[in-house]
């Protein structure tokens, strides 16, 4: 009987007394705070006027721009914007007047096909709470190694390109600070990529990561098993980084049997958007590494969420990546799970980022589109994605 009443004791006099004086101003604050509605989204094309032969040259002018506005009187913007076809007839029934907090009804009411305005609610979010995204997401990584993704003007499969380009290259991406590139194993001859990899390892030395992306949901991309095999070892031969996506995206096992036969990653996952085919490559331990995209995926909770996942199996999270402005929300992101990289994503040789992304400054507050130093690049600690965007810019170059 007396076990039985101190029970009662902590049950009722206790729990009461807990509720009444640590939860009362949470009450109370929850019940003060009133939802932020979202009172419109604009979805539209920006071009920024640039010389013509910087356009040949490759740099990025031109950009889909999400805008998000409440009824506090704060926007949210993203350059990774949705189809604007898409706003009338899908967006705006789904977003407007709807708390903006409340992302998880947003991600079931379509948001998830719309990774890049997802990106734009964070932004004025993060904006609200006068707080960096990735910060909300419990982050702490406030810099991140970069590697950079170069494909080359000319026919898709770089076979125009030679071993001694691709090394040039990777020299001066080196010399210039960064850490690691990555090309696209698309040679006709695929042992053709391993022997232009024996160049540009002579080139570049051991401590520079190079990697290969035979991305294979492009047409005509996928190997066959034996295919894979050959390329994988001639690549392991002289220490590439990883192999990324050498089968189809549908195919679970063939990666996962890759992997156990060669000792360089085997990477993916850059199509998938939700959690369901993530859940399908951790079951079946497709990748080494998995690699969502933080637009493709469904915007920054999705790839927590992902990484959340990919924690529980003990497998490292590397985000696909973006470029220019777009890479705000990716940034963000891999910020927000502690990536060991960012991708920085078709860079056009000879041009660095910082050159290629420079038209972008037209449209922004600030002297940089991304601080890189040492070859990471600074996760933008102002509140929201960071950009601190120039209004009346964007409504200058806006295109229609």
């Amino acid at each position: 009987m007396a076990g039985e009443t101190r029970r009662q004791f902590f049950r009722t006099t206790l729990a009461t007394s807990f509720a009444a004086g640590v939860l009362a101003p949470v009450r109370t604050l929850a019940e003060s705070v009133k939802p932020v509605r979202i009172t419109n989204v604009d979805i539209f094309r920006i071009a920024i006027p640039i010389p013509r032969e910087q356009v040949e040259a490759g740099y990025m002018s031109s950009y889909t721009v999400a805008k998000v506005e409440t009824d506090v009187g704060v926007r949210g913007h993203s350059f990774a914007g949705p189809s604007p076809e898409l706003l009338d007839r899908a967006i705006r029934p789904a977003l407007v007047g709807k708390d903006l907090f409340a992302m998880e009804d947003h991600l079931k009411a379509g948001l998830i096909e719309w990774g890049g305005l997802e990106h734009a609610l964070w932004d004025a979010i993060g904006k609200i709470a006068g707080q960096p995204v990735y910060r909300l997401f419990g982050g702490s990584k406030s810099s991140i190694r970069v590697y950079l993704t170069c494909v080359w003007k000319g026919p898709s499969d770089q076979s125009q390109v030679s071993y001694r380009e691709q090394a040039e290259m990777a020299v001066k991406i080196k010399k210039a600070g960064f850490k690691g590139m990555k090309i696209r194993a698309w040679r006709p001859n695929p042992l053709d990529d391993a022997e232009a990899y024996h160049e540009i390892r002579e080139a570049v030395g051991a401590d520079f990561a190079v990697m290969f992306d035979r991305t294979a949901h492009h047409p005509g991309k996928v190997w066959d098993f034996d295919t894979a095999l050959a390329v994988a070892r001639a690549l392991e031969k002289y220490g590439a980084y990883w192999l990324e996506e050498p089968f189809d995206r549908t195919d679970f096992l063939s990666p996962a049997r890759l992997a156990r036969m060669v000792n360089i990653p085997i990477t993916g996952g850059e199509g998938y958007r939700g959690l369901d085919s993530y859940r399908e490559c951790l079951i079946h331990d497709s990748y080494d590494i998995l690699q969502p995209d933080a637009g493709i995926a469904g915007g920054i909770l999705t790839v927590r969420k992902i990484a959340a996942m990919a924690e529980g199996f003990h497998e490292p999270v590397i985000l696909h990546g973006s470029m220019g402005l777009s890479l705000a929300g990716w940034l963000q992101a891999s910020a927000a799970i502690g990536a060991p990289w960012q991708e920085l994503a078709l860079i056009t040789p000879p041009l660095l980022p910082e050159e290629q992304w420079s038209p972008a400054l037209k449209v922004l507050n600030r002297k940089a589109v991304f601080a890189i130093r040492n070859g990471e690049i600074q996760v933008p600690e102002e509140p929201g994605l960071g950009l601190d965007v120039n209004e009346e810019a964007l409504e200058r170059w806006r295109v229609g």
